[in-house]
């Protein structure tokens, strides 16, 4: 009687996790073609952007990169660089990591840090960060270059797809 009772705890358990699991699955499945502020949610483990419009770029920005990965169960890598054409004054980078909250149906920041050089053309900077799962992540990341006797600097934006964090 004992192994029937165990048995059937052990099966509706295994039952409510895959319930669970599926539903989560189908939530990210649903959304997984919406476009939110010019990112689609998608169920892929990595997603990159780019500043690849020439006319945007500017005198001294050569291009900028934004890069997101999920290199483990509830980690996110986040990944941003900044090129110049040359040599240059200032190379700045300022990488966002938002999480979609559906309830707005806007990106949300949950975390930011910002990255500079001086006398050079390229700078990059990335971080593995432990997330919420159950959610969309981007990285957006504004790039900065130029030289001080010509304020303001070139500057112009990347950000990924969102990715799922299951």
């Amino acid at each position: 009687m004992k192994k029937q009772f165990w048995a059937l705890v052990c099966s509706l358990v295994l039952l409510c996790g895959m319930v669970l699991g599926t539903a989560d699955v189908a939530k990210a499945s649903e959304d997984s073609l919406k476009c939110v502020d010019g990112s689609y949610l998608t169920m892929e483990s990595s997603s990159s952007g780019s500043t690849s419009s020439g006319l945007e770029r500017g005198k001294h920005l050569m291009d900028g990169d934004s890069i997101i990965s999920n290199p483990a169960t509830g980690k996110i890598y986040a990944y941003g660089a900044t090129t110049a054409n040359h040599t240059v004054d200032y190379v700045g980078l300022v990488v966002y990591v938002e999480r979609f909250n559906p309830q707005t149906g806007q990106w949300h920041q949950v975390n930011a840090w910002t990255v500079e050089k001086y006398n050079d053309y390229y700078l990059s900077s990335g971080k593995t960060l432990v997330v919420e799962r159950g959610y969309y992540y981007r990285v957006r990341c504004n790039h900065y270059a130029g030289n001080n006797s010509e304020l303001p600097y070139d500057m112009n934006i990347s950000f990924t797809d969102g990715i799922w964090i299951g």
